[in-house]
């Protein structure tokens, strides 16, 4: 199964903000969106980072609520680690179980087309497994 597979089932939509933005900001457009983690990108429309739930929850913890009025670009992660549409999602996961990201930005010719998270790859991976017991029971029962 390739990265491409999984954005055709659950679109291509990318939510961005600005590295400006206040974080309280940022904090409100994942609720809004149901999302656990944006892309922040420069005026330009290039990825210059990731802002994920857990990077604002380690930045309360160190700084306190006054952390809500600082901007976005203090507290994202640079040097994302990203992937393509052609890579295999077995690799998507190893480097999501390796590097302990829960996000991983689909990027295509330097533009950001999608992204995938840990609850994508999950249920891709349940879902195979379930067509592989599937198709086991077939062979088994018209063996």
């Amino acid at each position: 199964m390739f990265v491409s597979n999984i954005l055709q089932r659950k679109g291509h939509d990318v939510i961005s903000i600005k590295p400006g933005v206040t974080i309280q900001e940022a904090a409100r457009v994942l609720r809004e969106n149901k999302i656990g983690a944006i892309i922040v990108c420069k005026e330009d429309g290039k990825m210059c980072g990731v802002l994920s739930e857990r990077d604002i929850i380690i930045a309360l913890a160190k700084k306190g609520a006054a952390v809500l009025d600082h901007m976005v670009s203090e507290y994202m992660t640079e040097g994302v680690y990203t992937c393509g549409p052609d890579d295999d999602m077995s690799s998507v996961m190893s480097l999501m179980t390796s590097r302990r990201i829960r996000h991983v930005p689909v990027v295509q010719d330097e533009k950001v087309i999608g992204i995938i998270s840990i609850g994508d790859a999950v249920k891709q991976r349940i879902a195979e497994t379930e067509a592989e017991a599937e198709a086991l029971k077939q062979y088994i029962t018209t063996g």
